[in-house]
């Protein structure tokens, strides 16, 4: 008797699954565009040496064609992903056929920044070469084929440029094989050692267009390991180890100095202690925003208690006070005066909510400005020294060590900025460990509970006055906290420093918009939106009254594509995307219910 194979009827009937894969030719036409790409960064793409970075050398990549080849391996290791290339498995859980699309057009819109710049700095089109016209060409190419590539399995009906517009549910991650514990080590050890390389190298951009095209690049890389589910996967790596990743990144920031070499590493250095800075600052304002939900306007002002406390017993001269603390009491009692202001401001304003709080705040702000500019011994008493501010604020001097001077350490040497950066770092720890344990501590959650719903916590039991006014004084002192390094670092103080809104950062208008593009209520988030600002506002100084344009530009997209934030709060992200479920019904995700559960 032989066997034979038997159909169901309701199987035969049933109609194959119409899923357009993407052709081989799609796929081929892809990865030439992705190789020629790359490859056309060893062509010459100009005549003139004038533009810069040289790219005049046949051979050897310069300047922004290090960013294009970057972008074409980008573009060819996602579409190998997609092919399901051995050992690359792990990579896109979320699909890799969209985040090729993306990693294309981020290549082609570098190059084409390229080739535009040198036509505008040179004078035309016929200062290109014909590796400038290979890499533009080439670049369009590698966008035509992944274009033709299907969205991750689920092609578009009759678009194919959908690959980029379908509007549809993001994709569930493919469940992560198991992993060993030491190669889960592996990643977020290389993760941090790359987060090091990236920052470094923008950092270390030493003219604007190269830190433009860096920009683009990056900006569209960070969107398609979004897109691909990698940067999910890799959260869930980083939370099994996190004690690993804090501390790791930590070590790896602290390494920072001594990746800059030459006669630029010490403007580096001044950059990333302005930015730790920075950061650490919109950290503590943080707790106010992010966790309290409070809105500050003049957050900055605390900032300046800090510094000029610890500038008027640091030793300066002409000072009211002849006296010279150790730094541990000057910093000590920068962050308490900081801290007792900060209770000053809250307790007579702390009753009003909303935009009335934001008025006052901001109003406070500006007080502090004018007051310090006043105590210039005419108008008032001499202790700030007016417009003029206090000077000459002598370098720290910790248990016989210079921060003044420069040091070695075996066969690296790291000056002045890069021994205040080591410091800066070491408060920035402080700040992030007392976030930390406050955000997840009792008072934390009543923090949180207020700033969902301030009457439903009363009545709850919860004393909204007193942890609003707790929230006020923390956010204070660790904004003072760091005023005490603030001021060692740039020598003087003025009161003009400290203002709402400005050109150049710290002022209150950046630190909030830091905080609120980085992630809300993160420890994180902050410090990366904080990075990223500051940076914007360092490199892209050559456009002078645009940056706040750009500044304005670069609000408006992220609180339409990411109003959630760089890094953001689990919960805050479902409630941004709560219409966002399967069928695209409106109504809160399971995910989200889960989080109210």
């Amino acid at each position: 008797m032989t066997d034979t194979l038997q159909i169901r009827p309701e199987a035969a009937a049933a109609p194959k699954p119409a899923i357009p894969l993407p052709t081989a030719a799609a796929r081929a036409v892809t990865a030439a565009g992705a190789v020629l790409t790359a490859a056309s960064a060893f062509l010459s793409w100009t005549y003139s040496s004038q533009f810069p970075g040289d790219l005049t050398v046949t051979g050897y990549p310069g300047g922004l064609q290090w960013i294009t080849f970057t972008g074409g391996l980008l573009t060819l290791l996602y579409l190998l992903v997609g092919y399901g290339a051995p050992g690359l498995r792990g990579l896109a859980p979320g699909g890799a056929e969209g985040t090729t699309v993306i990693l294309a057009v981020g290549a082609a819109a570098t190059t084409w920044f390229t080739l535009i710049a040198i036509s505008v700095e040179l004078g035309g089109l016929a200062n290109l070469t014909t590796g400038g016209w290979v890499a533009g060409v080439a670049s369009l190419l590698a966008v035509a084929g992944a274009l033709g590539l299907p969205r991750d399995g689920q092609h578009p009906q009759g678009n194919r440029l959908g690959v980029l517009l379908y509007p549809g549910k993001r994709p569930e991650l493919r469940p992560a094989e198991p992993m060993p514990a030491v190669l889960e080590v592996g990643v977020v050890l290389l993760t941090l050692a790359a987060a090091l390389g990236v920052f470094a190298y923008g950092v270390d951009t030493s003219y604007a267009e190269l830190f433009a095209g860096f920009l683009i690049l990056t900006g569209f890389a960070a969107w398609a390991l979004n897109r691909s589910g990698d940067f999910a996967r890799l959260g869930e790596i980083m939370q099994r180890h996190r004690v690993l990743a804090s501390v790791g990144a930590f070590v790896a920031a602290g390494l920072f100095p001594f990746t800059q070499t030459g006669g630029s590493a010490e403007a580096n250095a001044n950059l990333g202690v302005s930015i730790l800075i920075f950061a650490a600052t919109a950290l503590g304002l943080n707790i106010v925003v992010g966790l309290a939900g409070l809105l500050d306007l003049g957050y900055v002002a605390f900032l300046g208690v800090g510094a000029y406390t610890a500038a008027l017993v640091s030793g300066a001269a002409g000072t009211a006070f002849n006296v010279q603390f150790p730094f541990w009491a000057a910093a000590l009692l920068g962050a308490v005066v900081s801290g007792i202001f900060g209770v000053l401001l809250g307790a007579p304003t702390l009753r009003v909510r909303g935009d009335y709080l934001a008025i006052v705040t901001l109003g406070f702000g500006e007080i502090f400005r004018i007051v310090v500019q006043n105590l210039d011994g005419t108008s008032g008493p001499n202790v700030t020294n007016g417009a003029i501010g206090i000077s000459n604020v002598p370098d720290l001097n910790i248990l016989g060590f210079d921060f003044g001077s420069a040091h070695s350490f075996g066969p690296f040497s790291i000056g002045r900025f890069a021994n205040y950066f080591e410091l800066m770092l070491l408060f920035t720890a402080i700040i992030v460990l007392v976030f930390s344990r406050s955000a997840n501590s009792r008072i934390g959650r009543a923090w949180v509970a207020i700033r969902e719903d301030e009457t439903a916590a009363t009545a709850m039991g919860i004393n909204g006055f007193r942890f609003k006014l707790l929230a006020f004084a923390l956010g204070a002192t660790l904004a003072g906290l760091a005023g005490t390094v603030f001021v060692h670092v740039n020598y003087s103080i003025v009161p003009d420093t400290f203002q709402f809104a400005g050109p150049t950062p710290p002022n209150s208008a950046f630190l909030l918009a830091a905080v609120v593009i980085g992630g809300m209520g993160t420890v994180s988030g902050p410090l990366v939106g904080a990075s990223l600002f500051f940076l914007l506002q360092a490199k892209l100084s050559f456009l002078h009254d645009y940056q706040l344009l750009l500044f304005g530009l670069t609000l408006i997209l992220f609180m339409r594509f990411r109003p959630e934030g760089i890094i953001p709060n689990r919960r805050r992200q479902l409630e941004f995307h709560e219409s966002q479920t399967e069928g695209g019904q409106e109504g809160p995700t399971p995910e989200l219910r889960t989080a109210e559960a």
